[in-house]
Order: structure tokens, then C-alpha cells, then sequence
């Protein structure tokens, strides 16, 4: 069984963003980056996959070199070897039109994306990269077992959980859930060592043209400052959730 990860470098929620550019590009001084979470749990799904069932896990990023220390934490976490298409991920088009370009010659059996990234939240990549490769796709999957020829997956949906099976190839998206937060693998530094050992193969990008062109970004306004109410003036503070707040 041949398994695909496709993993994004992803801002930690705990740094400092700024924009420079007149407000047209990311800042990345100082900035540190980390595994997208729901491409984490998809990692570690497959690791299991190699260590039960004998699968072989590449994983893949759009990105320049900036994210090879990331791809190199994938290796240590137990993936077999790592291949970097050479280049900015402009958008998610951009990005399923790179991985579906490396993916076509490769036969892989099961491709697992994140749900989404944490910093563009765009959910568009698993979806448009099935589609490139003509397969099925599974979005906000939280299990996934392989029954000899057979694929049972459950995935998240509003108000419960819907059970489906298939067959491979096959597309999903991770999220929590597939594993838990208690099952991520820390490299040891057994993992650490082997990693430097593994393949990691940077490839030339294909002619893809991004689809989308950032005008500006812009943070959020500040929060206001706070008003206290004294706790036994109730007939205040509802006076300022139905005026100010209109939360009643």
C-alpha cells in the first residue's frame, strides 16, 4: 500500500503576525512554524498504516526550502520519504495542482490532506486534488479501517457522524478525531537520527498558474477596553447586553 500525506507549514497559533508590503505579505521574521494540526493527525494515521500493515508513507509540501525542517519532522515521525515541490503556495488551487501533478505518476493508494490549515482555513486543497486525480473524496474524516479490499471511513457532519466504505484509490480529510491528541508521535531521537538518513527530493513545480491574487490583508480591530459591573447591579449589565452587546 503506497500512502500520501500532503502536509503544509503552518504559522504556531502563538506567534506575533505582521504584514509588511503596504499590508500585501506575510511577515515570517520571527515567526515559528509547525506541522498543520489536521495534516499531524492524518501523519499519524498513516504511520500506523506502515507499522500494521506495511504501507509506505511519503509525504509532500508546496513550500521553498523554509519548510524543509518541517518535512524533516515527518521523516523522524516515522514517514519512509519526503519530496518539496519547489515553490510558493500561492493558493489552494495552485498547491492540489502541484500535488495531483507529482501524485499522477506515483499510483498511490490513499492521499490523505488536512481538513484544512490553520492559517488560511480555506478547506479547498483535499477536495480540488481528488478532483485533478479523478477520485473519491472523503472531507472531515475521524475514522478510517482497510478490511482487505475494502476502506470503512466515518466522517463529521452537522449534528452526527455518517459511516461510508470504498475502495481504493481514495482522497480524505484528516482532522482530529482519526487519531487523538494523545496518539501524535514526538520523534525520539532514534527517529531524529534515521531521518537525516531518509530521502527528501525537491522538485521542480509545474507550469500551474495561481487562480487568486491577494489585494491586502488586514487584522482583526482590537478588542474595546472591558466595563465591570458590580455584581449586584444586575439591572446594569442587562442594560449592556441587550444596548451595547445586543447578545439578549
Amino acid at each position: 500500500m503506497k500512502v500520501l500525506v500532503c502536509i503544509s507549514s503552518v504559522p504556531d497559533t502563538t506567534s506575533k503576525i505582521n504584514f509588511v508590503d503596504e499590508n500585501k505579505a506575510f511577515d515570517s521574521q520571527g515567526v515559528t512554524y509547525i506541522i498543520n494540526p489536521n495534516d499531524e493527525f492524518g501523519l499519524t494515521r498513516a504511520v500506523w498504516l506502515q507499522q500494521k500493515q506495511g504501507a509506505k508513507v511519503t509525504v509532500a509540501a508546496v513550500g521553498d526550502a523554509s519548510c524543509e525542517p518541517i518535512l524533516r519532522k515527518c521523516l523522524a515521525i516515522g514517514a519512509d520519504n519526503a519530496v518539496r515541490i519547489d515553490s510558493i503556495p500561492y493558493d489552494g488551487f495552485f498547491v492540489a495542482s502541484q500535488l495531483a501533478a507529482y501524485a499522477e505518476g506515483e499510483a498511490f493508494d490513499l492521499i490523505i490532506t488536512g481538513r484544512e490549515s490553520i492559517d488560511y482555513n480555506g478547506g479547498m486543497v483535499g477536495g480540488m486534488l481528488a478532483n485533478h486525480l479523478n477520485m473519491p473524496y472523503l472531507a472531515n474524516c475521524i475514522h478510517l479501517e482497510i478490511e482487505q479490499e475494502t476502506v470503512h471511513l466515518q466522517r463529521e457532519i452537522d449534528g452526527g457522524k455518517e459511516n461510508s466504505k470504498g475502495s481504493f484509490p481514495i482522497v480524505i480529510g484528516a482532522q482530529k478525531g482519526l487519531v487523538e491528541e494523545k496518539d501524535l508521535i514526538i520523534p525520539n531521537m532514534r527517529g531524529i537520527m534515521q531521518a537525516r538518513q531518509k530521502s527528501l527530493e525537491v522538485l521542480n513545480p509545474t507550469n500551474a498558474e495561481p487562480s487568486s491574487l491577494v489585494q491586502s490583508y488586514e487584522k482583526p480591530p482590537a478588542k474595546g477596553p472591558v466595563k465591570l459591573v458590580d455584581p449586584n447591579n444586575i439591572d446594569q449589565l442587562i442594560d449592556l447586553l441587550q444596548n451595547e452587546a445586543n447578545a439578549l
